[in-house]
């Protein structure tokens, strides 16, 4: 099958939400609505991975979740691709590098909930992320406390929006990076898969 690069025109700001989506749900679905509205943004990609690189155990077959994430996600300003699989990019920085080479005055803002940023300090080149890319992080139920004490949170704290400035986000320069509290989904892939609502075969 041909790969076809999503189109965007140079002074969008696009959101971009990364995962294995193994499976995506409507956690997914709330958190991309979200950040639309809260961060102003154009678009949402969804950057469905080949696989997480903190994880053990693979994901489910890539076209199996590209078609099930596109049932779930259906709205004419998201976007479903399998972007990293075309640049060869497993990590997040070195997707955001090339992504920067392909679509020349586009900006990007990585999306993603509070429990990650709990932990990104353990991601891979964390701090070019933060100092190149806007960040725009969503409550999810638990991990407020955890993502707002964490190191990455601490660290750029002097680049940090006011929620009620949120929607300048990609819109301000960098680094700059914005936590929302918005109403949470507790919808996770792990739970879906626990209760055997998603075979990964």
């Amino acid at each position: 099958m041909r790969y076809e690069l999503p189109y965007a025109r140079p002074g969008q700001v696009i959101g971009l939400l990364g995962g294995s989506f193994d499976p995506a749900h409507e956690g997914h679905v709330h958190i991309t609505k979200m950040a639309l509205k809260r961060f102003g943004l154009d678009r949402v990609w969804w950057l469905v991975s080949p696989g997480n690189p903190l994880k053990a155990e693979g994901p489910a077959p890539m076209e199996r979740r590209l078609s099930h994430a596109r049932q779930i996600m259906q709205h004419p300003r998201v976007e479903i691709t399998d972007i990293e699989a075309h640049t060869g990019t497993r990590y997040t920085a070195a997707t955001l590098r090339a992504l920067k080479r392909l679509y020349p005055g586009v900006t990007f803002v990585w999306l993603m909930g509070a429990d990650n940023l709990a932990q990104f300090h353990l991601w891979q080149d964390w701090r070019e992320i933060m100092e190149t890319t806007p960040v725009g992080v969503i409550a999810r139920p638990g991990k407020r406390g955890a993502a707002r004490n964490s190191v990455a949170a601490q660290s750029f704290a002097h680049a940090k929006l006011t929620p009620w400035s949120s929607r300048l986000l990609g819109r301000c320069g960098v680094p700059c990076w914005c936590f929302i509290n918005v109403p949470m989904s507790d919808a996770s892939s792990t739970e879906i898969r626990a209760r055997g609502g998603w075979d990964r075969g």
